[in-house]
């Protein structure tokens, strides 16, 4: 009878999880790289795409908050409007943001080129169901944007979206010494 190998040879054999790969919050998008995804989705003419990457970047939401947008949420009346207020699935409080005009020229091409009505999702897959397009999903376009303009996908994650303009209210804040409010009060006027 052979006896089974202990427990601390056995520990000493485990490779954690995360072995060899970033770990640790994701760093925000520069302007400059902001800029690149843009212009590379207008050029190439994708309205989905594009105002799904300016409503995560202004908006500030979570991924999950980001893909449960419905068209009501951001243009109730079909066209975007200058403010918007959607409740977040993590924390069940409500957040409001401003709609900047690039954000919503790229939603309301999208909505007229999609054909999006009020109560369906903003932003849905391949798949043909009026389903929201999942955080997977929106994980591997991100990848794909990066990817686009040069950037390592692996240095970036969807929360790098939601702090991109984050950072900038930070920075403000700290330079200018000024409150918060008076910061995101700035930030509503200023476009990444």
């Amino acid at each position: 009878m052979t006896e089974a190998p202990s427990t601390i040879e056995n520990a000493s054999k485990h490779v954690p999880w995360n072995k060899g790969k970033i770990v640790g919050a994701k760093p925000p998008l520069r302007p400059k790289h902001v800029w690149s995804i843009r212009t590379k989705l207008q050029m190439e003419g994708r309205l989905r795409d594009l105002a799904l990457f300016n409503v995560a970047i202004d908006s500030k939401l979570r991924g999950c908050d980001v893909v449960a947008l419905k068209v009501d949420n951001i243009a109730p009346s079909g066209y975007a409007a200058d403010r918007a207020s959607v409740r977040q699935k993590k924390t069940g409080r409500p957040v409001k943001f401003e709609l900047t005009e690039a954000m919503r020229q790229a939603v309301d091409d999208y909505l007229k080129a999609s054909g999006k009505k009020p109560g369906e999702y903003l932003f849905t897959g391949r798949r043909k169901c009026n389903c929201s397009l999942t955080t997977r999903q929106y994980a591997r376009l991100l990848t794909e944007w990066l990817t686009s303009i040069g950037l390592d996908p692996h240095l970036f994650g969807t929360h790098s979206l939601r702090r991109t303009k984050a950072t900038k209210i930070e920075s403000t804040v700290r330079y200018l010494g000024i409150e918060v409010d008076d910061a995101l009060a700035i930030a509503e006027q200023i476009d990444v």
